[in-house]
């Protein structure tokens, strides 16, 4: 029987608050559903939706120790974003200062696909459908 029907949210923390709650909302432009300080733990934690669809909860925590994450660590690979026009969110995002790789296509669907990296160089792709 199959119990699981889609993924709920993913889970980042942060290294700068700030920096990280500005790139996720004013640059991919994920909407705020809910922020809230934790005091006891010094920690910030931000709900984020995308097309009315929740999807991210950002984390804060003090001193969060660094995880290596290339090349091809385990864990984590990276996050994937469907777009329609890749050509028209690489002009976008490179307008924002957002240094991108080049695109690929993917050998399997033809479909082509893309780079990029959050403020803690977590790895982002771009797909387009």
């Amino acid at each position: 029987m199959q119990f699981l029907k889609s993924v709920h949210h993913i889970a980042i923390i942060c290294s700068d608050y700030k920096k990280s709650k500005h790139f996720y909302t004013q640059i991919l432009g994920f909407e705020i559903d809910r922020e809230v300080y934790r005091e006891a733990r010094d920690s910030y934690k931000l709900d984020l939706s995308l097309n009315g669809q929740y999807c991210i909860e950002l984390f804060s925590f003090p001193e969060p120790p660094k995880r290596t994450s290339r090349p091809e660590a385990c864990g984590l690979r990276h996050i994937a974003f469907q777009v329609e026009d890749i050509e028209a969110a690489i002009t976008y995002f490179k307008f924002k200062g957002i240094i991108l790789e080049d695109v690929r296509i993917d050998e399997f669907t033809g479909k082509k696909f893309t780079f990029f990296a959050d403020p803690d160089d977590l790895p982002i792709e771009l797909y387009q459908i």
